[in-house]
C-alpha cells in the first residue's frame, strides 16, 4: 500500500512514517511539505490509496487544502491529521469528504489504533468530536442498527461513503448512475435517521455499522 504524508513540519512527518513502518513495514509512504508538492506528484503519476494530511499548510486554506487533494486523488482514503481539535472544524471536514480525523496530541498507541482502523476500511473520529452533540438528537426510534436491513447496494454505498468517496467516485466504482448513488445514499440516510454525509458517520459510529458493512 503506497501512502503519502503531508505536512510541513519534518519532525512529524518522520513521527508518522516510523509509526507506518510500525504498523505495516510492507507500507510505502512517501511525504511532501505542501500542497503544490502533491500536484507535482500527481502529474507524475503517484497514486496513493491513503493520504494524511495536516490542516495547517503554508499557501492554503484548511478545506481548500482537503478539496484539492481530494480532487487530486478521488479513490484514495484522505485522513486528517491535525492540531486542530474545534469539533466544528472536524465536522467540515467530514462533511467535505475527509474518511477521518486524527488529532496531533493523540498518542502513538492510539494513532496507530486509529490507522489500523483507516487501513481495514474504517472511520476513526476523535471523542472531542464524538462526545461534542453538533447537531439536534438522531430520533431513536427511526434507526437502523443491523446492516442486514440495507439492501447489498446500500451496503455498497453506505462502505464507500463511510471511506469518504464523493458520489462521482461512488458511482464509477460501483458501475452505477450518479442518480442511483443519490438515491441509495437518501435510503441509507432514511434508514439511519440522517440527513447528511456527516450525520451518517457519527450515527454509523454510535450503532456500530462500520465492521458489518466492511465484511
Amino acid at each position: 500500500m503506497h501512502v503519502l504524508i503531508v505536512d510541513d513540519h519534518p519532525l512529524f512527518r518522520q513521527g508518522l512514517r516510523a509509526l507506518l513502518s510500525a504498523l505495516d513495514p510492507s507500507i510505502e509512504a512517501a511525504d511532501v511539505s505542501a500542497v503544490p508538492d502533491v500536484r507535482a506528484l500527481h502529474a507524475a503519476g503517484y497514486q496513493p490509496e491513503l493520504v494524511l494530511l495536516d490542516m495547517n499548510l503554508p499557501g492554503i486554506s484548511k478545506l481548500d487544502a482537503l478539496r484539492d487533494v481530494k480532487a487530486l486523488f478521488e479513490s484514495a482514503c484522505v485522513v486528517v491529521v491535525s492540531a486542530d481539535e474545534d469539533p466544528v472544524l472536524i465536522r467540515s471536514v467530514i462533511e467535505a469528504g475527509a474518511a477521518g480525523y486524527i488529532p496531533k496530541t493523540t498518542d502513538a498507541a492510539i494513532t496507530i489504533q486509529a490507522l489500523r482502523l483507516v487501513l481495514s476500511n474504517g472511520i476513526y473520529l476523535p471523542s472531542i468530536a464524538l462526545d461534542h452533540a453538533l447537531e439536534a438528537p438522531y430520533p431513536a426510534n427511526t434507526a437502523s442498527s443491523d446492516a442486514s436491513s440495507f439492501s447489498p447496494r446500500q451496503r455498497a454505498v453506505l462502505r464507500c461513503l463511510l471511506q469518504g468517496k464523493a458520489n462521482k467516485v461512488i458511482a464509477r466504482e460501483l458501475d452505477m448512475a450518479e442518480g442511483t448513488v443519490k438515491a441509495h445514499l437518501w435510503a441509507v440516510y432514511q434508514a439511519l435517521g440522517v440527513n447528511s454525509r456527516t450525520q451518517a458517520m457519527y450515527r454509523a459510529h454510535e450503532l456500530g455499522l462500520f465492521a458489518q458493512v466492511s465484511s
